[in-house]
């Protein structure tokens, strides 16, 4: 083995994301070798805490790349985090759920802006998008009707608990908490943007550029094959423990990427939203957002 056939096969890429059904073509290159055979080591840690413990790590130096929120990595790239955006994942919206606690009195989606929020962190997607659904309908939310709960799962205790009052969340997600009866959705947001990037820390970018794009091929083609299989959905429905109705309908709203381009108009609308939404000074430097192969 030649010293560069030798470099390419030890290569490793520390990758992050949600434990959710979006992340499942990832899941199946890594378990069938598909990453391996482009001499890519792909090392999977799950992060329940979502965007912004993502955020966190890719700063921290914790993981490599990672797939999360579109509004949050932009957020925290224009904030000072060393990172880019490496391609898009997921193209379509994020149906995001609008959830009460079973035995609170909130019961319509327009009646929850004055109330609390359980998020997850400052800067994850439970509070950007909380932010932004009340930034399209006129109105504003303090810092203080905000809690932090980490997770879903201290989001269900809070809101049990009516510590909370509302809780923003995949609403596929959260299904079975609806139908178990321990959540009610009392309405739904969909992003106006695409939902999920790639992005990966610039000294990675640097030092492994070809590493990163051997990942990306695979995952284009992971995520290519899985769109075109027709056993993806009884397949998403058993692994994920959801009904194989409500999985089919998550599967034809979706669509992931299967190439890397970023809309630069998609961008500056994210940017806009985040502006008015007081998430970032109206005056900020926008730094370079996007890897330029």
């Amino acid at each position: 083995m030649d010293s560069s056939s030798k470099k390419k096969a030890t290569t490793t890429i520390r990758l992050g994301g949600v434990p959710e059904h979006f992340n499942l073509p990832i899941h199946l290159a890594i378990e069938d070798g598909s990453f391996a055979s482009r001499g890519v080591n792909v090392e999977w840690t799950t992060f329940h805490g979502g965007t912004g413990q993502m955020t966190k790590a890719l700063r921290d130096g914790d993981i490599d790349a990672c797939i999360l929120l579109t509004e949050g990595i932009v957020k925290d790239v224009i904030a000072g985090n060393k990172s880019k955006i490496i391609s898009g994942y997921i193209n379509t919206p994020l149906i995001w759920g609008v959830h009460t606690g079973a035995t609170n009195a909130l019961r319509h989606h327009s009646e929850v802006y004055d109330k609390r929020y359980a998020i997850s962190r400052f800067g994850s997607g439970s509070h950007l998008i909380a932010a932004v659904d009340a930034n399209m309908n006129e109105r504003s939310l303090k810092t203080e009707q905000f809690e932090v709960i980490k997770n879903l799962d201290g989001a269900l205790a809070s809101l049990d608990k009516l510590q909370t009052d509302v809780f923003y969340w995949e609403k596929f997600t959260t299904k079975p908490y609806v139908d178990s009866g321990q959540l009610r959705r009392v309405g739904d947001f969909a992003t106006p943007w695409p939902c999920f990037m790639i992005a990966a820390r610039d000294e990675v970018l640097d030092r492994e550029p070809d590493s990163v794009i051997r990942m990306l091929r695979t995952i284009h083609d992971s995520t290519d094959s899985f769109m075109q299989d027709d056993d993806s959905i009884p397949m998403v429905a058993k692994r994920y423990k959801q009904k194989l109705k409500d999985v089919e309908r998550w599967y034809h709203a979706t669509e992931w990427a299967i190439h890397g381009w970023v809309s630069d108009k998609m961008l500056r609308s994210v940017i806009h939203n985040l502006k008015v939404a007081d998430l970032i000074g109206d005056q900020v430097e926008i730094p370079e957002l996007v890897w330029k192969r």
